[in-house]
């Protein structure tokens, strides 16, 4: 259940900004944590980390735009007044009006030419999308396929992989083919008509951002060599990863992905470059952030639903 609750007001400590937010947003991740949600296997250890009988982590959200208010001691290369963004991840605490972050984590200016709505969208997917990527070592002209293209990491890992040269074919509804498409994909597969996996192609890479395409589905859709990136799979999948990697001629990546301030200085150089551009499903006030969570509990979010403050 979601409450409202009225919170002393953060302090920055030393190594620490203030930041007075203008817009955060409702991810996959937030339906997870609040419901123990979890892939097959990872239900004790999402209790353990997360809360055994009540929630460790009273406020949800881990990505946040907004302005600085104040610095604590010892903080270099950021001010009062400055516009940035930020990714809290497994920390969260972005629900809120004001947030304490460290300034030497996964916090970057703005890009001056995006509005703090799609600014706050640019963390959760796109740092997540360049993680998977690079472990992938993707190449130009590497053959593509995204399985799960419409949300927040799927259209992120579209536009990132189709920048790097890769040629991307996007599973999704038919319903989202035309602006998937529009976002750099070179194929789109309706996944309520086609199954990728029997249609005869074969990729270099194949990503699963949604977990319906493991390892035992997705084999024969795979390149000698080809890399199956697993971005979000069930703990025996995980487990599995490195066996099959050693023993066949598959490379399977998974694991969660790594929070690193120098891709939050990327994507803002990406977005101001016009390369990476948010996708924006709906925008809710923070009094209505209960209606948010219920459409994105519903399953039919497209890219990112994003929540803006009253300034």
């Amino acid at each position: 259940m979601l409450r409202w609750r009225e919170i002393d007001k953060p302090f920055p400590k030393r190594g620490e900004v203030l930041i007075k937010l203008r817009a955060t947003t409702v991810t996959s991740a937030d339906w997870r944590v609040r419901s123990l949600t979890m892939p097959r296997g990872f239900g004790v250890f999402a209790r353990l980390a997360f809360g055994v009988t009540k929630p460790r982590q009273r406020i949800l959200g881990s990505e946040l735009a907004g302005d600085i208010e104040a610095v604590g001691e010892a903080v270099r290369g950021f001010k009062a007044g400055d516009a940035v963004f930020a990714f809290t991840g497994a920390r969260m605490g972005c629900h809120a009006p004001y947030r304490c972050v460290a300034a030497d984590g996964a916090l970057a200016l703005k890009p001056p030419n995006l509005g703090y709505d799609a600014v706050a969208a640019l963390s959760f997917g796109g740092t997540t999308a360049l993680d998977f990527l690079r472990r992938a070592k993707l190449q130009r002209g590497d053959s593509v396929l995204l399985n799960g293209a419409s949300g927040a990491v799927g259209t992120a890992m579209l536009q990132l992989a189709h920048h790097a040269g890769a040629h991307v074919t996007a599973v999704c509804s038919g319903a989202n083919a035309a602006w998937v498409q529009a976002l750099g994909a070179a194929r789109v597969i309706d996944y309520t008509q086609v199954d990728f996996a029997r249609e005869g192609q074969r990729y270099d890479v194949i990503i699963d951002t949604v977990g319906t395409a493991p390892y035992a589905r997705a084999k024969p859709a795979l390149k000698p060599g080809g890399r199956l990136l697993l971005v979000l799979c069930g703990l025996p999948e995980l487990l599995r990863a490195p066996w099959v990697s050693r023993f066949t001629r598959h490379n399977i990546i998974a694991g969660p992905a790594a929070e690193r301030a120098d891709d939050m200085r990327q994507l803002a150089a990406l977005a101001q470059a016009g390369v990476f551009k948010p996708v924006i499903d709906r925008r809710y006030a923070f009094e209505d952030i209960v209606e948010a969570h219920r459409y994105v509990d519903s399953g039919r979010k497209k890219g990112n639903v994003v929540i803006t403050f009253a300034q």
